[in-house]
């Protein structure tokens, strides 16, 4: 069973929003971390955002800081990505990354921290 799974990405106008979801089935889910990446054709991937255990430190990267927000629910073992304002440049696949931690208020935005990643979901901003 994937450890993470992705949903909510799809094709939207510029302008719109979505809002990805990231499962945890098969993860004790309140001992990680959360984070999303995104990455683009030819470019290297990128720390969108991320979410502590305890769900005090939430970080945004630079690309999307304004215009998104993370949230994440431990008894759903999910955490959530709500993307609005989207431009054509915010098209990327969109991947949701776990990070093993003991530290309640742990979050990095190296993409070597994490432990576990998602398949990725594909975001398509159109204009």
């Amino acid at each position: 069973q994937a450890q993470l799974v992705e949903s909510g990405g799809g094709e939207v106008q510029a302008g719109g929003s979505l809002r990805l979801s990231c499962a945890a089935p098969a993860i004790t889910f309140s001992n990680y971390a959360m984070g999303w990446f995104r990455q683009a054709p030819g470019q290297e991937r990128e720390f969108v955002g991320g979410i502590s255990r305890s769900g005090r430190i939430i970080n945004y990267g630079d690309s999307l800081k304004g215009r998104s927000t993370i949230s994440r629910d431990n008894a759903k073992k999910s955490v959530y990505l709500q993307m609005n304002s989207l431009k054509p440049e915010d098209t990327a696949v969109y991947y949701c990354a776990a990070d093993l931690t003991s530290s309640p208020d742990r979050l990095i935005s190296r993409a070597d921290a994490y432990n576990y990643w998602g398949q990725g979901t594909q975001v398509t901003v159109s204009s």
